[in-house]
């Protein structure tokens, strides 16, 4: 009885970590192309980014001059993409952005 038990236990653990499982794609956050970013145009109200980007991922509480959108992608738990744009505001008017995109946007 014992084996028996020892034995189903160790089938239900193994089935834990069997290699075959399925990972899913997780993707996270604004997804933002150089597209949009060319339509962006000094002045432009904080309103009409938003409407253009979507809204934010992070909020300075501190400083508001600055927007944070951010876009994490992972293929099937692998290593995880990170995508960076940071909006500048010059009295809630757009002045300029940082970006650091991904080569491709995987979830296009």
């Amino acid at each position: 009885m014992q084996k028996l038990t020892a034995l189903i236990l160790t089938l239900v653990l193994s089935g834990c970590a069997f290699p075959g499982v399925y990972k899913i794609n997780v993707q996270q956050g604004n997804i933002v192309t150089d597209e949009e970013l060319t339509k962006l145009n000094e002045g432009m109200p904080r309103s009409q980014v938003q409407a253009l980007l979507g809204t934010p991922l992070m909020l300075n509480p501190v400083d508001s001059s600055r927007e944070y959108y951010v876009y994490t992608f992972q293929r099937r738990g692998g290593d995880i993409e990170e995508q960076r744009i940071v909006v500048h505001y010059n009295e809630d008017l757009y002045s300029h952005h940082e970006a650091q995109l991904l080569d491709e946007t995987p979830a296009y």
